[in-house]
């Protein structure tokens, strides 16, 4: 798998300084954590699961959650089961390689479906990179990620990963966040070999105090909700070695709804010739408001994002994308010769890099930079966002 290895490398060549590195299941963990890009969740019950999962890869996709949880109702998880082990077994049957696919993960709600899964999907296990745990807590977790360890002892499996989900009214309310945070932090600590990322449930925290938010705003305008999410980077997203990757909230809006307020798009980095029409596209499908929240999702230590519908993949892949001003400023801060410190102007001579304190910068940075490639000097998100819709 590649970032973008879906469009030609003649185009690869044209847009990217530095190319996005391949990867496999098999790759670091820290390096498949920032890779994860846009992923793409799926009901369990579609009944074309794996030509679905065969069609989004084809489209540039690298990671999709098949979810047996809140997307289904209670009474379809038996049949939501029986559906996944019989589509697992048609992938792994048509001769496709796992580097042809994107991970997989199943979203369960309970520790037992995890032994369980494993052993009825037998040989085609191998197609599965781990679950997604719901509404984690310390209490709940605990139980997930000791399900998960020891399914994985006894089958022989190399890894299967976990990617819990922070929902729950208790790292909502003021008075039980930072308690639920400390025992959140202590869970996944004690199983820090297997948890690959942690995904923000921005949904269920709205619903804790009936909110929704439309999409002329961002979840970071939600105020309530923006809180929370500033308390679970500070806590669980340090660049001190102890943090995990955390990845941005789901985007809800995928048609076009009646807006109040400007679109958010300028029109600037569209002026080019055949490139108005894109903004167009992008402002009739509500796409401005997710590609402004995607830039604060990273702005505010962020990476990757939850998706429900296809059409968010390529803007998420697109604004990760490092820009070769990123890069140059990276590249000289990392300078061997630079490890005592020092200020100097950026080679762009706009800004200012101090070594020491833009150090972890740098090197989330080149990590971003290694998984979803360096563009051109001269190329922009338009000419990203353009190459990936056009495949």
């Amino acid at each position: 798998m590649r970032h973008f290895g879906h469009i030609s490398p003649s185009v690869r060549q044209d847009l990217f300084h530095q190319e996005p590195a391949e990867f496999t299941a098999a790759s670091p963990s820290r390096m498949l954590a920032a890779a994860l890009g846009a992923t793409l969740y799926s009901p369990a019950t579609r009944p074309a699961l794996a030509a679905d999962i065969r069609k989004q890869a084809l489209r540039g996709v690298v990671s999709m959650v098949l979810c047996l949880e809140d997307s289904i109702s209670d009474g379809d998880v038996a049949g939501a089961e029986e559906n996944l082990v019989r589509q697992f077994a048609e992938l792994d049957a048509d001769g496709v390689s796992g580097e042809e696919l994107p991970l997989l993960f199943v979203r369960v709600r309970t520790p037992e479906q995890i032994p369980d899964l494993v052993r009825r999907l037998g040989s085609s296990v191998r197609r599965l990179a781990g679950f997604v745990i719901p509404k984690f807590t310390e209490g709940s977790g605990a139980g997930f990620l000791d399900a998960l360890a020891e399914t994985e002892e006894r089958s022989g499996l190399a890894r299967l990963y976990a990617m819990p989900v922070l929902e729950t009214p208790d790292l909502l309310h003021l008075e039980s966040r930072a308690s639920t945070l400390a025992g959140i932090a202590r869970t996944v600590d004690r199983h820090r070999e297997r948890v690959l990322a942690l995904r923000l449930g921005v949904t269920d925290f709205c619903s804790v105090y009936g909110l929704r938010r439309t999409p002329d705003m961002t979840a970071y305008d939600i105020q309530i909700v923006a809180g929370v999410i500033a308390d679970v980077v500070n806590v669980l997203s340090r660049a001190d070695g102890t943090g995990f990757t955390v990845t941005g909230p789901v985007w809800e809006y995928f048609r076009h709804q009646q807006r109040l307020f400007k679109p958010q798009l300028r029109r600037s980095p569209f002026l080019q010739e055949g490139v108005e029409e894109l903004r167009t596209a992008l402002i009739e499908h509500d796409l401005d408001g997710l590609l402004r929240e995607i830039e604060l999702d990273r702005a505010n230590g962020l990476l990757g994002k939850t998706c429900i519908h296809p059409s968010h993949v390529t803007p998420v892949h697109a604004l990760s994308v490092v820009s070769h001003e990123e890069f140059s400023d990276a590249q000289d801060i990392l300078r061997p010769e630079r490890n005592g410190g020092g200020v100097m102007r950026s080679a762009y001579t706009n800004k200012m890099n101090e070594v020491k304190p833009h150090r972890a910068w740098a090197e989330r940075t080149m990590l971003r930079a290694e998984v979803f490639g360096v563009a051109k000097e001269d190329v922009g998100f338009v000419d990203l966002l353009t190459a990936g819709l056009q495949v």
